[in-house]
């Protein structure tokens, strides 16, 4: 935690008297703090607490008119290391997830290019009502990193699910997270992502469902623990941004095996999520089609299978891991595709579970690897399972 540099967001639960506590923490283990507050924070702890606490003046509006300076969101987010926001009601919660900034730490939580890490705290109802678990989900597939709330007695006088975590719970999270968020730094990741698109004519494709989430929640994970990464993304609306990324968008198959031909060979390590069309129209109109017949019949051709050609080419100091979506003898037909296509592992998802596969903010994985082993995990968020990916990754030897 030496020099590392914190922005703590807090806002409006009654939690926020707990906070003090947490910037000690962060004190005292060699942290630069920096407060940001909503209006509403106020009423439960002072700016005053806080900046005497973290030794920095606190934010608590766009402008400052004791000192007639603008309090530059942007820059909050580009200073920190990690963003900390605790407590986090369900109104500001809300507001992430909708892209509010009708306060300076949502403007700040907006523009943050650093990691984002959440605390929620509120009433249990509150806490289990379909629309807060529905933004949970949400904050968590954007890439925020939620401390689940614990069970106790609460504000309202209930007990139940909803209290903040204890403010050395927090530093702990955010601790671990620091430690953890350097173990890929100077390795170089490839990874492909999203579907291709085979074009029929110059408005109709081949394609398929993939949207992209999982790949790009990958390469998130990785530029987060330090890793340069290269992205090569099919069509997809999903966007990434990132000093250390490099963002290749293509079309169609061959435009990502000619991407990843230029690139793999100096990569450590290779995570093709790319869900690539098997086959591609033999012909392609120069005109779009007119509709005349009852039916129309198209030749298609295979496409290039781009992982087996990364297998075939990979070095010995290499990692490669491939992807797999099955509907039928599952884990026999990925560890049969492990073994032809040179894998290190492979990530199996099934279109029978719930939540697993194309256009959803969840995954549900197993892990096969070369050396026999396997792993099943339970259904999380994407970024969750992302995370899962690179633990395998870094706990497991495959050189």
């Amino acid at each position: 935690m030496q020099n590392k540099r914190i922005l703590l967001g807090i806002t409006g639960g009654i939690a926020a008297y707990k906070i003090a506590s947490l910037v000690r923490l962060f004190i005292k283990a060699g942290a630069e703090v920096r407060c940001i507050m909503t209006p509403a924070s106020c009423d439960f702890i002072t700016p005053l607490t806080l900046a005497t606490l973290s030794k920095n003046d606190v934010i608590q509006s766009f402008w400052n008119e004791e000192t007639g300076t603008w309090s530059n969101h942007v820059d909050l987010g580009m200073w920190a290391d990690v963003f900390v926001i605790a407590p986090l009601t369900a109104s500001s919660m809300s507001k992430m997830v909708q892209g509010n900034s009708d306060n300076v730490l949502l403007a700040a939580y907006l523009s943050a290019k650093c990691p984002v890490i959440a605390a929620p705290a509120m009433d249990l109802d509150m806490y289990q009502h379909p629309s807060t678990l529905t933004n949970l989900a949400a904050l968590k597939a954007f890439g925020v990193q939620v401390i689940p709330a614990n069970s106790g007695e609460l504000a309202s006088g209930l007990v139940g699910e909803g209290r903040m975590a204890e403010p050395e719970e927090i530093f702990d999270f955010v601790e671990s997270f620091l430690n953890q968020s350097e173990d890929f730094t100077d390795k170089s990741i490839l990874v492909t992502a999203g579907p291709t698109h085979e074009a029929i004519d110059p408005v109709r494709f081949i394609g398929n469902q993939s949207t992209g989430k999982m790949g790009i929640a990958i390469a998130n994970a990785f530029l987060m623990r330090g890793a340069n990464v290269c992205l090569v993304l099919g069509p997809s609306a999903e966007k990434l941004e990132h000093p250390n990324l490099e963002l290749i968008r293509v079309t169609s198959a061959l435009d990502m095996l000619q991407a990843v031909q230029d690139k793999w060979s100096t990569q450590d390590i290779g995570v093709f999520s790319a869900a690539v069309a098997d086959y591609r129209p033999k012909e392609v109109a120069q005109q779009k089609i007119k509709k005349k017949e009852n039916e129309m019949a198209i030749t298609l051709v295979k496409n290039p299978d781009i992982l087996a050609w990364a297998g075939s080419n990979k070095k010995d100091q290499q990692v490669l891991v491939g992807f797999a979506l099955e509907t039928n003898n599952e884990e026999e037909n990925a560890a049969e595709k492990l073994r032809k296509k040179n894998l290190d592992f492979i990530v199996l998802n099934s279109l029978n579970d719930s939540g697993a596969g194309f256009a959803h903010a969840t995954n549900k994985i197993t892990i096969l690897d070369k050396n026999n082993k396997s792993e099943s995990f339970e259904l999380k968020s994407k970024t969750e399972v992302a995370e899962d990916i690179l633990n395998y990754l870094k706990i497991n030897s495959f050189n």
